[in-house]
């Protein structure tokens, strides 16, 4: 699935140029497709300030999960997203492509590892919190017959539970189905913890109490960013294994730029910054390490990353007065 090339980018940045598109003639709203965990909704802030603020548009946040918010973007109900989960959504992203209705603009952050995560102190333990190894010969998914009982879901003392992704995730369905995959569904229950924010509570609740949990999870996000965990080992990724159950490992996800494919002919400049947009694993971490520290909200923890990590968005823009517009946003918040 290839996106838009960075030469096409300059070349529809040169166009708009030419043709006197202005950030004070834009004119227009730019719809965000907001999911709902943290990372995806201060990405789209980031972006969301800096095309405010440095090219004059107007901005607008769409909730929803992953695949309605795809399926607006390919409507073009929604324009952009900051974090489409290509290898999540595979066989949708595949059908919008070919029916040419979305374009990836290039990744947000490096590949991204995602998987099942138990605390380091679980296996390992941990001397200076005097806490024994609980299960010391974990190491992959199919030791975990063995320590149903260390993960007793509370609610049936007979199994495990596993903390899965919130109903509504495509990773929820398929963390569905590797337990049966692995034929861990005879020993675990799956558990939804209903959104984002409460898997990272009850994983943060089990650390602090030097409890055993185990949970789905990727990064970036905080509690990977905040907690020392261990993923849980897994085949080696395999496509048609893949295909088949989802009985391998996740791929490192491929986490792109998703908009609708008539973005760039609208708005040629915004295509060419978000083209260029880009962090790293540990940036995004940090960033919601910090929210979560201080209690921050959304918005808070997008002008936190713009605060702290100028050199980093300032490779992002091409233009001296966009820039220039930005910093002078920044400082009046």
């Amino acid at each position: 699935m290839k996106g838009i090339t960075k030469l096409t980018i300059i070349l529809l940045f040169a166009a708009a140029l030419t043709s006197g598109l202005t950030a004070e003639t834009a004119g227009e709203t730019i719809v965000f497709g907001d999911f709902s965990w943290d990372s995806v909704q201060v990405h789209n802030r980031i972006a969301g300030f800096i095309i405010e603020h440095g090219y004059g548009y107007d901005v607008d946040y769409e909730f929803g999960e992953s695949i309605p918010i795809l399926v607006g973007i390919r409507r073009g109900d929604v324009d952009v997203s900051m974090e489409g989960w290509i290898d999540n959504w595979y066989e949708a992203m595949l059908e919008a492509h070919r029916a040419q209705e979305v374009i990836t603009l290039g990744r947000n952050f490096p590949d991204a590892p995602q998987g099942w995560y138990v605390p380091t102190y679980v296996i390992e333990g941990d001397e200076e919190r005097g806490i024994e190894p609980m299960a010391p010969d974990l190491e992959t998914v199919f030791d975990l017959p063995q320590y149903a009982d260390l993960f007793q879901d509370p609610e049936d003392p007979d199994k495990g539970r596993f903390y899965n992704a919130p109903t509504g995730w495509v990773a929820h369905d398929i963390n569905n189905e590797k337990l049966e995959a692995y034929g861990l569904d005879e020993y675990f229950n799956s558990f939804n913890p209903g959104s984002d924010a409460a898997l990272g509570a009850a994983m943060m609740r089990a650390y602090e109490r030097g409890e055993a949990i185990l949970a789905y999870n990727w990064e970036p996000n905080w509690p990977l960013g905040l907690m020392d965990m261990t993923l849980v080992g897994e085949p080696e990724y395999d496509s048609e294994q893949w295909a088949e159950n989802y009985g391998t490992a996740y791929p490192d996800a491929v986490v792109e730029v998703v908009v609708h494919s008539d973005f760039p002919s609208r708005f040629p400049n915004v295509t060419s910054f978000l083209a260029y947009y880009e962090t790293t694993l540990d940036q995004t971490n940090a960033m919601l390490a910090h929210m979560q520290d201080e209690d921050a909200s959304i918005d808070e923890a997008a002008l936190w990353f713009l605060q702290n990590y100028e050199d980093v968005w300032k490779d992002w823009i091409f233009d001296p007065e966009v820039e220039e517009r930005v910093v002078n946003a920044l400082e009046n918040q």
